[in-house]
This record gives C-alpha cells, sequence and structure tokens, in this order.
C-alpha cells in the first residue's frame, strides 16, 4: 500500500450525485462500545476503510468475534472476551484505540492499552481519560508505554466529572465507563457532536439509561452487563466530513454536486461557510447540493469543538482560500500541528504564511501540479481537492492516510467525473 499513489488531473467540471459512507469518527467507538455486552450485536452502514479493519484486529485480540455478514454491516460478538490487553503493535496505529480503555474497566474491572498513535496532529493528551475513570474509582498509572488500569473489587462508583474541555475521545470513554458504575455518574461539558449522540442512540438500544444527549451534560445509569441487550442492529450515522469533503470539491469546480447519506444540520455551520464564498447551497433530506457560478470569495474561518468549524474540515478549506479572491484567516484551536499540510499545498504554488496558530492564505489565480505526500488524513484528501484545479497533473502518496478515514475516495470523485486514478508504483 505504501508505494501506491493518486494521480489528479485538472479537472473542468464536477457533477452528479455521490453518497457518504458512515462516520468513521462513530463506527469505531460503537464497535469498543460492544465490548460492554456479552452477546452478539451488529452496526450496519460501516465503511470498509482502515480505521475499521485495524478496530476488528484489536477486538479479535481481546477475544471477540468479529464478522462481516454484509459489505456494510459487521457484526460481534463479545461473550468470549477473554483479554484485558490492547497491543502496541495495532493500538500505536489508530488513536482511537483508546476508546476500548472504558468499557473494558467496565466489565473486566481492568484494562491494558497502549499509549494511542493515528495521525501526527497534536499531542490528544489522555489525561482528561485517565482523571475521569479515577473519579469513578478506577486506580490508573502509566507503565512501559500502557495505560493500565485496575478497578478495586467493589467495582467503579458512579460520580461527577467536569471535564477541563469537551474533548470527544474523554468524553465517550467516560460514557462507556459509566455504564459499569453503580448508580448514575454525570459528565458536565461533555463533547457533544453528533458521533457522540450515536454512542448515546447505540447504548440506549442496548438498554442504558442515558441523560442529555446533544447537550454538554450527559447522565448516565450504570447497569450490569449481564442485563443488557443483545441482538439488535445499529445503523451507523453519516459521515460529515466525508460529506464536507466532496461538498468543497463541489465549490472548488463548480458542480452542481449532490452530496447524500448524512444529516445537513451536522454541518450547519460548514455550510454557512461554504455560502460565505459564493456556493448555492440546496438542502435536501438527507444531503444537500452545492453548485458555485461566481468567483470564489475569500473568508476566514476557526476551527471549534461541534457545533463550531470542525477541525477535520480546515485543510479542505486551505485548499478552497488558496484559490479564492482575497485573504484569509484560518485559525486552528483544538490541535496545534495541524498546518503541516500548508508546506505540501505550499509545493503547488499556494501563498500561506503560519503564525503560531494562526494561517494567512493570500489567494491565487491557479495552483500548478505537483509531487505530494499526504502529511495526514483530512490533509491528504485536501492535496487530491487541490488536483482537480491545478494546472497539469499532481501526485498524491501517502495513501494509507486517505484510507484510514475514505471508503473509496477516488473511485466517488471518479462517479463525479474528476480525472483522477490510482495506481501501484
Amino acid at each position: 500500500m505504501e508505494n501506491e499513489y493518486i494521480l489528479v488531473k485538472q479537472t473542468p467540471k464536477l457533477q452528479g450525485s455521490v453518497k457518504v459512507s458512515g462516520a468513521k469518527n462513530s463506527v469505531l467507538k460503537l464497535m469498543a462500545a460492544a465490548i460492554l455486552i456479552p452477546g452478539e450485536t451488529r452496526i450496519s452502514n460501516v465503511p470498509d476503510i482502515a480505521d475499521v479493519r485495524l478496530m476488528q484486529q484489536v477486538l479479535e485480540s481481546l477475544g471477540i468475534k468479529v464478522g462481516w455478514p454484509a459489505s456494510d454491516v459487521v457484526s460481534i460478538d463479545a461473550t468470549e472476551l477473554n483479554s484485558h490487553r490492547a497491543p502496541y503493535e495495532l493500538v500505536a496505529h489508530m488513536r482511537a484505540s483508546t476508546a476500548v480503555l472504558g468499557p473494558l474497566a467496565a466489565r473486566l474491572g481492568r484494562a491494558s492499552v497502549a499509549l494511542p498513535g493515528g495521525c501526527a496532529i497534536g499531542s490528544r493528551k489522555i489525561d482528561m481519560h485517565i482523571s475521569g475513570l479515577e473519579a469513578l474509582g478506577a486506580h490508573c498509572h502509566i507503565e512501559h508505554g500502557y495505560i493500565e488500569v485496575e478497578v478495586p473489587e467493589a467495582g467503579l462508583k458512579a460520580t461527577e466529572v467536569t471535564l477541563d474541555f469537551p474533548s470527544v475521545g474523554a468524553t465517550e470513554n467516560l460514557v462507556l465507563a459509566a455504564v459499569g458504575a453503580q448508580g448514575k455518574t454525570t459528565i458536565s461539558n461533555a463533547a457533544r457532536e453528533p458521533e457522540i449522540s450515536d454512542l448515546v442512540d447505540f447504548l440506549i438500544a442496548a438498554g442504558v439509561s442515558i441523560e442529555g444527549r446533544g447537550t454538554t451534560k450527559l447522565v448516565v445509569e450504570g447497569i450490569l452487563s449481564a442485563n443488557l441487550k443483545t441482538g439488535f442492529e445499529h445503523k451507523v450515522v453519516g459521515d460529515r466530513i466525508e460529506a464536507g469533503t466532496f461538498l468543497v470539491a463541489g465549490a472548488l469546480v463548480g458542480g452542481p454536486v449532490t452530496v447524500t447519506g448524512f444529516d445537513p444540520e451536522h454541518l450547519t455551520i460548514v455550510l454557512k461557510k461554504l455560502r460565505e464564498t459564493g456556493a448555492d447551497i440546496a438542502i435536501l433530506d438527507d444531503g444537500v447540493c452545492i453548485e458555485r457560478t461566481g468567483p470564489i470569495k475569500a473568508i476566514s474561518i476557526q476551527t471549534l469543538p461541534f457545533p463550531g468549524f470542525p477541525t477535520d474540515m480546515q485543510a479542505q478549506f486551505m485548499t478552497l482560500m488558496s484559490v479564492a479572491q482575497g485573504s484569509s484567516i484560518i485559525t486552528e484551536n483544538v490541535f496545534e500541528n495541524r498546518f503541516m499540510f500548508a508546506d505540501e499545498i505550499a509545493r503547488m504554488g499556494a501563498d500561506i504564511r503560519i503564525e503560531g496558530h494562526h494561517a494567512l492564505v493570500n489567494g491565487v489565480q491557479e495552483l500548478s501540479g505537483a509531487p505530494t505526500v499526504s502529511p495526514d488524513l483530512r490533509g491528504g484528501a485536501a492535496l487530491v481537492l487541490a488536483g482537480l484545479v491545478a494546472e497539469g497533473e499532481t501526485r498524491v502518496s501517502s495513501l494509507h492516510h486517505i484510507d484510514r478515514g475514505y471508503e473509496q475516495f477516488s473511485e466517488k470523485l471518479q462517479s463525479l467525473g474528476a480525472r483522477i486514478e490510482r495506481f501501484s508504483s
């Protein structure tokens, strides 16, 4: 896979319809949540992406049976969960692996999870995960590169936790751990991302009582794992970031492009910003149609936790702003290394200056095709988008980043008319 690359040629027109897959940022946590259930559950609308296959290996290393009864359905049977240790060689490649900490602690009373890897976009400290688990009564320490969690014989005890920051990962881990705690646990300053609501819906289907869905305050009532329901199927929410990526492609090249399979309310701020760039947006029942006939206008954005502008859409907007009329300022408030992408697109002629967590983008008339390397998941996708409007050919390598989060990315763009091919060198 390492010697594969995508070749993009300047594309005069994109039009048609594309359906997004299930959300990467949701399905990984739903798979982890299945650890709590001593029986089989099914998750549908699952994207066949590298991170899902990696999470499958993590679960199988714990003694859990994972199958694919259909192309987008995963069955998980955690009846014979027999290990509390998520090995380094798997976890090192994916930060979402820390999501197994909470459910392992809740169900087995102990967890041993390697410190995580993934995209090198920021430290994403696990301090809040650990302090939250400790508030529930667990003993945590880091030893030999592993997070070690031990639960007292009496079990986890319900408590009130206020997060320092509305961290998505910490919120998810605490919700999952709280399922195994005696009493009602209150999590304040909780993250509100749609993927967390999806996790809450999954747990409610399993019989967990949770109040405050979609708010900054979640109340989880503990339940014995033996009392959790099995045999149900949960459909993963549509991937709003994949949807946003295709919508930016439509804004770049002009469209009209229709993107379906997601809830437009999950992209409210992104759609607002796309309108400000001069794009025409039509909201559909399960998607959005985008078209642009005038010039791209420069706008400024700053990333914030949901419902603010998603950090996962920042690189795609930087590509859009690189060919806009005027100057824009992009402020990154979530991850400190998210501007690595700027160095790559600058090689294509973009005029970008980085000052701390601000990027000043001066729009240029045209980008120039060049060999590039994906710096991370979203940056890789944004380089492919840049290739659509760059004169000549753009080669994008290190596709393992893109494959982590986008299912059939080049094929979906091809279906819209993009001049794009994937090669093995």
